[in-house]
């Protein structure tokens, strides 16, 4: 994982810019840069996976063009080629340096042909503009603010940009902007559906929600930033008609090919084991294609971890080098002002889920030289939670699918990027694979919703008969991962809630907050501790995770599946 950050404007507050730089060191721990572009600066903290080299450090240079990448190019070697055939040279062996001449020959159109996992900020030198991108996930994070001159500001965490801009936003997936700066900033009129009137700033396409224009002084808030659509991942425009078997039989050769294309890197790769179907699935993939043992890495409470036992049986099965992690009650509570800081949110789900996760990678870091983790992420929102079993129709499976593939950026892929890259650790996620995800969000939900007995069943059988793994795992019911490394976990959080606030401090407490409003003691506390780190910037976040409350056996007071009518005996 690396993290870039980009100021596109000439009057630069140094002192916060590189303030704010600062706090995402850990994502790339190996070297550090800054540059002036002559109208705004570029910086870029390299975490070294692919060309580790000197030559592959950042910002790239093309004729007085500038990028800044945190991200994998899958297939990026035949695009190279190509390139070289057109006249380009090369210095390293990154990735990431075919993204100037790739801009060059295709302009912003680029961003469609990328098989990636990305965000970037580049600055055309022949233009003045700056472009900036995001995958079509939000598995790699970028967020953006304006700042006190009036000038949009990238950056890869929010933390980063706390301090230099009064709102702060993530920047929406599978978009671009593409904006000209000048030495003043936005100050020259008000904007406008086309952009900036007054010649200073400009940011052409479509406007996201409330364009409203400017201020009376000029400045743009973050909401009237305009972005472009490349990518809308979530939206399906044609239902495949495909039958049931070559339905899964699809499912299983695309899965097989997103980790394969994940597996290479120049540093060491290890894997998140929860015992769970989805990671093991990653695990089983990877360890019949590589020729050595896999690493793989799990974590539990010291005493009801569920899934430790599955995760240890998936590890003798397909032979890997398996570690087991272990934590203590005091462990999480030691760790959850941290936890809350580190991944920039309040919510409930990601916040319970990262204190295991971030622990795990925690010692991966401190004890292994593996740099790349792959992870089970994301296969939720395509095939079902177990409160997706309560949906009324095939209709409203793939409505509540799209609702959230669109917004997973906000939880599960933020608390894998997270925990995994403050470690100084890259996340991959085989399930964001792009052509999978494509095909799965395509298949009839008639067919994805659970009338078979068992959740994503579509999943389990296109496995089925392979000796990938053991039948107990492959169709076990797992539970969700925050219960999985210990219902205890759960339970000693909320007590430690309950011990924080007084009935009467948590009624007066809650009305603090119109947004996102808190509902329990835990959400409270983990909401003034967000407030602590990230004050007013609630709206980075939707709401609150928690299943469809319009749904017959849905509306629920906690996000976990444990309080659901259906979850019987799911993580035993």
């Amino acid at each position: 994982m690396c993290s870039i950050m980009g100021y596109c404007g000439s009057v630069v507050d140094e002192e916060s810019f590189l303030e704010g730089f600062k706090q995402t060191i850990s994502r790339g721990p190996d070297d550090s840069r800054i540059i002036d572009t002559g109208k705004g600066k570029l910086g870029f903290h390299r975490l070294s996976i692919m060309g580790l080299t000197p030559e592959g450090m950042q910002p790239f240079e093309l004729d007085g063009s500038y990028v800044v990448c945190n991200g994998e190019l899958y297939g990026f070697e035949k695009m190279k080629e190509e390139l070289k055939k057109k006249g380009y040279t090369f210095k390293s062996d990154s990735d990431c340096e075919i993204l100037l001449p790739l801009y060059r020959e295709y302009g912003s159109d680029m961003f469609a042909m990328l098989d990636a996992e990305f965000a970037c900020i580049i600055y055309d030198g022949d233009t003045g503009e700056y472009i900036a991108a995001r995958d079509p996930f939000g598995i790699r994070p970028l967020y953006y603010g304006i700042d006190k001159n009036g000038v949009i500001v990238f950056a890869s965490e929010a933390k980063n940009l706390v301090g230099l801009c009064e709102r702060v936003m993530p920047f929406p997936p599978g978009h671009f902007y593409k904006g000209t700066c000048s030495a003043s900033g936005i100050s020259g009129g008000n904007s406008s559906a086309s952009g900036i009137s007054g010649g200073t700033c400009s940011a052409s396409g479509i406007s996201g929600e409330n364009s409203s224009g400017g201020d009376a002084a000029g400045k743009r808030a973050p909401e009237d930033v305009k972005f472009i659509c490349y990518n809308d991942i979530s939206h399906v425009d044609e239902i495949s008609t495909d039958d049931l078997e070559t339905t899964c039989k699809k499912i299983g050769e695309k899965l097989t090919a997103g980790v394969k294309k994940r597996l290479i890197a120049d540093a060491k790769v290890g894997f998140l084991l929860s015992g769970g179907l989805d990671s093991s699935l990653v695990c089983a993939i990877a360890a019949k294609e590589s020729k050595a043992p896999i690493r793989t890495f799990a974590i539990g409470m010291e005493k009801d971890a569920i899934d430790l036992k599955y995760a240890r049986q998936v590890a003798e099965f397909i032979g890997s080098e398996h570690t087991e992690v272990f934590m203590t009650p005091q462990d999480v509570i030691d760790n959850l002002e941290n936890v809350i800081h580190l991944l920039g949110t309040y919510d409930i789900t990601t916040i319970r889920a990262s204190m295991g996760m971030y622990l795990v990678c925690k010692a991966i870091h401190e004890q292994t030289d593996i740099r790349v983790l792959l992870t089970g992420e994301i296969s939720d929102e395509l095939f079902g939670y177990k409160y997706t079993d309560f949906a009324p129709s095939p209709a409203a499976f793939q409505e509540e699918a799209e609702k959230r593939v669109h917004e997973l950026h906000m939880y599960d892929v933020l608390r894998a990027d997270r925990c995994i890259s403050v470690n100084s650790l890259e996340a991959r996620v085989p399930f964001g694979d792009l052509d999978f995800v494509k095909y799965v969000m395509s298949i009839d939900p008639a067919k994805k919703v659970n009338t078979y007995g068992k959740g994503k069943y579509l999943l389990r059988h296109a496995f089925e008969g392979q000796d990938l793994l053991p039948d107990s795992i492959l169709w076990r019911e797992k539970a969700a991962f925050s219960d999985a490394v210990g219902h205890s976990m759960v339970d000693d959080l909320k007590e430690y809630a309950e011990k924080c606030y007084t009935d009467k401090e948590f009624e007066e407490g809650c009305k603090k907050y119109t947004h996102a409003r808190p509902f329990t003691k835990e959400s409270l506390l983990y909401r003034d501790i967000f407030e602590k780190y990230y004050p007013g910037q609630s709206e980075m976040v939707v709401d609150f995770w928690m299943p469809n409350k319009s749904w017959e056996g849905c509306n629920v007071n906690d996000p976990s599946a444990r309080v659901l009518s259906n979850y019987g005996g799911s993580g035993e």
